[in-house]
């Protein structure tokens, strides 16, 4: 296992649709090892392949919710239900969401509150996870990755401006640029 490098906005490999999985071998599950491992270093909630600069569509999660339940796995060739948006104005701090390609950087998204995740295990095994809360929330932000959608995309006025304003100020926003977890801490 290994850490990868995380790419940081501007990287082609964010901003293009991934392909789908042709089949589960010994490079797909040395990529999801790697993958979990460049997570947890970072440290993160989810990380999807494109990331780490592979346009496979696949991503892992790990996230502990209120109860102390960890929450973790690996979808291979996703599908992502989601119920629809609620109305109203944005909570700041509940609805603030992050990225390990635009790091220490956070504003505010209206995500669903619902979604229904369908995949392929590791073993080839499909299943579903039905999602709520904050693990609805990441489903949603790694299935984006999978389609070269990052949250700052679907940024709503002025936290457009925000986030455009901070890749400009870290000079981000042009291809083969990251960062190593562990290593790097490019949220200073």
């Amino acid at each position: 296992m290994a850490v990868r490098p995380i790419r940081i906005t501007g990287d082609p490999a964010l901003h293009s649709p991934a392909s789908p999985v042709p089949s589960i071998d010994d490079s797909i599950r040395e990529l999801v090892r790697d993958m979990e491992e460049t997570m947890a270093a970072a440290p993160g909630v989810g990380l999807a392949a494109p990331q780490v600069g592979v346009a496979l569509r696949v991503f892992v999660w790990s996230w502990v919710d209120d109860e102390g339940v960890r929450h973790q796995g690996t979808a291979i060739n996703p599908e992502l239900l989601m119920a629809p948006l609620p109305l109203g104005e944005l909570d700041e701090d509940e609805e603030s969401e992050g990225c390990l390609s635009i790091p220490g950087e956070r504003f505010p998204l209206r995500r669903s509150p619902e979604a229904l995740l369908a995949a392929t295990d590791l073993d080839g095994k499909p299943f579903e996870v039905r999602a709520a809360g904050w693990l609805a929330r990441i489903f949603q932000h790694e299935y984006d990755h999978l389609d070269g959608v990052l949250y700052a995309d679907r940024l709503a006025h002025p936290h457009d401006k925000g986030v455009a304003k901070a890749i400009r100020k870290k000079s981000w926003g042009t291809p083969g640029q990251s960062w190593m977890p562990g290593v790097d801490h490019p949220e200073g």
